[in-house]
């Protein structure tokens, strides 16, 4: 049994003691396209990787800076070597957050966020997770419809066209 996941290009990580150099958004790109929102208890497939870009497309329609919107894009990123947790299980897995908050920093590069920053990004998460809830899930909100500046779509996509899209606006954002 060995102490490292193998990613889509070929890597060996150790996600509890990863190894900057070997983050590679292609990986990042192609696992978050396939990993479903909700830990798959929705009625139809939606990406983690939908859900970021999501995020990212509404910063901008908020007309946050692209810092903020680049941020919003790889917010769950940590989850390509970790896999998407439900937020009341991650809230009880000792150490969690811990791990993820260390891969999310070698992710960003560095660019992390002000605490200004990070109260928007999450701002946009748990609008995004309202629509989520409401639309994948036929979830009752006790909380009022946020307001949203982007068209939410739930159509289900291919994989291939998520990850493209993903790459494509993380491209866009290291000009």
């Amino acid at each position: 049994m060995s102490d490292y996941i193998t990613t889509y290009t070929g890597k060996h990580i150790d996600p509890v003691h990863p190894i900057s150099d070997l983050i590679c958004i292609e990986d990042i790109a192609h696992a978050l396209s396939l990993i479903c929102r909700g830990n798959g208890q929705v009625k139809t497939f939606f990406s983690v990787g939908q859900h970021c870009i999501n995020c990212a497309r509404e910063a901008l329609a908020r007309g946050y800076s692209n810092r903020i919107a680049f941020a919003c894009l790889l917010h769950d990123a940590s989850e390509c070597y970790l896999s998407d947790v439900p937020r009341p299980f991650k809230k009880t897995l000792t150490g969690y957050k811990e791990q993820e908050e260390n891969l999310l920093n070698l992710i960003y590069l560095g660019n992390l966020l002000t605490s200004e920053e990070e109260k928007k990004l999450i701002e946009i998460d748990d609008d995004m997770l309202w629509f989520d809830l409401t639309y994948l899930l036929n979830e009752k909100q006790t909380k009022q419809q946020p307001e949203v500046h982007i068209t939410i779509d739930y159509k289900v996509r291919t994989f291939e066209e998520i990850e493209n899209e993903y790459l494509e606006l993380f491209h866009y954002f290291m000009r």
